[in-house]
C-alpha cells in the first residue's frame, strides 16, 4: 500500500457531496460497501430514508471474543454563507493539507478505516475480527445510527473507535446529547386589542428566562466538566399587528455521565409549564470509558507511539454516534480517535493533515492487529 492511498481515498470520499442537509449519502454508502466487497469483506446496507444509506461491513469473526468496531459517519454540514477560497469537493492540495468538506470531520477518518480494513482482510479469518460501521445521517442528531441501532444489522462488539476528528489523540468519551423542541400556544387577535389574545411569544420568553438560570445540581465530572444548556432557536408570530398563537424554542443539552435523562426531561418540563408541547429529538447518554480499563490502555500505548507522549484521559466536547451504538454494544470500551482537526470542523476551508491520515492508517492498523493477535 503506497503512502498516496490514504490521501487519494480522502480525496474520492470528499467528490460525494454528502451535505446534510439533504444528505443523499447513497452513492458514497455505495462506493465504500463496493470496495469493501471487493476486499472481502461481508456487507449490508441501511437505509433509514431515501438515499439514507449506512453501510455496516465484517471481516472474520470468532465465538471467544467480539470484534472490533470502527466506526464514522459520511455525511458533512454545509459549506457555510463565507466563501470557500478552495472547491470543496475536489480535495486540493496545499503543503501537507488536504482540503474539502468533510476532510477534518470527518471522511479522513472513514478513508483510514477503510485503509486499515483493507490492509487486514486477509489475516481475519478465525480471529474475532472487525466490523465497520459507516452511517448516514449524523451531522444534526446522529439520525442514521439511531434507526440502525433499532435493527439488527449490528451484531456485536467488543470494544470500538470512532474515527471523529481528534488529531490521532484518543479521547475516552464525550458528553451526552439531550435535544428538544418546546411549543407554546396562546390565542391569536388583532395587535391593536392583544387583551382579546393570549400571547404565545411571551410564554415561551418566560420559559427561556428560567432555562438560562436552570441549575442542573450535579457535580463537574473530573475529566468531562459539567452538563451545558443552549436555546439555540426561538421562532413564533405571523405578522408584527397579530398577537401569536404559536410559539418554539429548541433546546441542546449535554450531559455528564451519571445523569439520568429522564428525570431530567420531567424537571425541564416542571420548569417550563406543563402545558409547553416538548419533543425530543435527540437523547443519547455521555459516552466514558475508565481510562485504566486494559484495553484504553493498549490504545494509549500504541496510539502515543506516533504521538510521542503518553495519552492521558481527555474527552471530547462534541457528540458522536457512539451514544447510539452503544445501545447495542452495551459496555464496550469506546475511543473516538481520528486524523481530522476538531477545530476545523465546520469551518470554510475545512482541511485536514495529510500526514495524519497515513498515521491513523498505521494506528487503527495496530490496533486491529493488536484486538485480534495478528502479526
Amino acid at each position: 500500500m503506497s503512502d498516496q492511498d490514504a490521501v487519494a481515498l480522502t480525496r474520492d470520499l470528499l467528490r460525494f457531496d454528502t451535505v446534510n442537509p439533504p444528505g443523499q449519502e447513497r452513492e458514497c454508502a455505495r462506493h465504500a460497501g463496493a470496495l469493501l466487497e471487493r476486499w472481502g469483506f461481508r456487507v449490508d446496507y441501511h437505509e433509514y430514508a431515501e438515499a439514507r444509506t449506512s453501510v455496516i461491513a465484517r471481516a472474520g469473526g470468532s465465538d471467544n471474543k467480539a470484534p472490533l468496531c470502527l466506526t464514522g459517519h459520511i455525511d458533512t454540514v454545509a459549506l457555510g454563507v463565507s466563501p470557500w477560497t478552495r472547491d470543496a469537493f475536489a480535495g486540493e492540495t496545499d503543503g501537507d493539507r488536504l482540503y474539502g468538506r468533510g476532510s477534518s470531520d470527518m471522511k479522513a477518518g472513514v478513508a483510514a478505516i477503510l485503509l486499515a480494513a483493507r490492509a487486514l482482510s486477509k489475516k481475519l479469518s478465525g480471529t474475532p475480527g472487525i466490523v465497520l460501521v459507516l452511517t448516514a445521517g449524523e451531522e444534526g442528531g446522529c439520525i442514521g445510527s439511531e434507526h440502525l441501532a433499532r435493527t439488527e444489522l449490528l451484531g456485536k462488539a467488543g470494544a470500538m473507535i470512532v474515527g471523529e476528528p481528534t488529531s490521532n489523540y484518543p479521547f475516552v468519551g464525550h458528553k451526552g446529547s439531550f435535544k428538544f423542541y418546546a411549543k407554546f400556544r396562546g390565542v391569536s387577535a388583532h395587535g391593536s386589542m392583544p387583551e382579546l389574545g393570549v400571547n404565545a411569544i411571551y410564554k415561551a420568553a418566560k420559559a427561556v428566562s428560567k432555562l438560562e438560570t436552570f441549575d442542573f445540581g450535579v457535580n463537574p465530572h473530573p475529566v468531562m466538566g459539567g452538563p451545558t444548556m443552549n436555546v439555540g432557536t426561538f421562532e413564533g408570530g405571523q405578522g408584527v399587528n397579530m398577537v401569536p398563537d404559536e410559539a418554539s424554542i429548541g433546546v441542546d443539552v449535554r450531559t455528564v455521565v451519571g445523569m439520568d435523562h429522564r428525570a431530567l426531561l420531567s424537571r425541564l418540563k416542571d420548569l417550563i409549564g406543563k402545558e409547553a408541547e416538548v419533543e425530543v429529538f435527540s437523547d443519547m447518554g455521555a459516552v466514558w470509558t475508565e481510562p485504566e480499563q486494559e484495553w484504553v490502555q493498549r490504545v494509549f500505548e500504541i496510539s502515543g507511539k506516533y504521538l510521542r507522549q503518553r495519552p492521558a484521559a481527555k474527552t471530547a466536547s462534541y457528540n458522536t454516534d457512539a451514544g447510539n451504538l452503544l445501545k447495542v454494544y452495551a459496555g464496550a470500551p469506546t475511543v473516538v480517535l481520528g486524523p481530522g482537526e476538531a477545530q476545523l470542523a465546520h469551518q470554510t476551508d475545512e482541511y485536514c493533515s495529510m500526514e495524519r491520515i497515513r498515521q491513523s492508517v498505521a494506528i487503527y492498523e495496530e490496533l486491529i492487529r493488536d484486538w485480534c493477535g495478528v502479526r
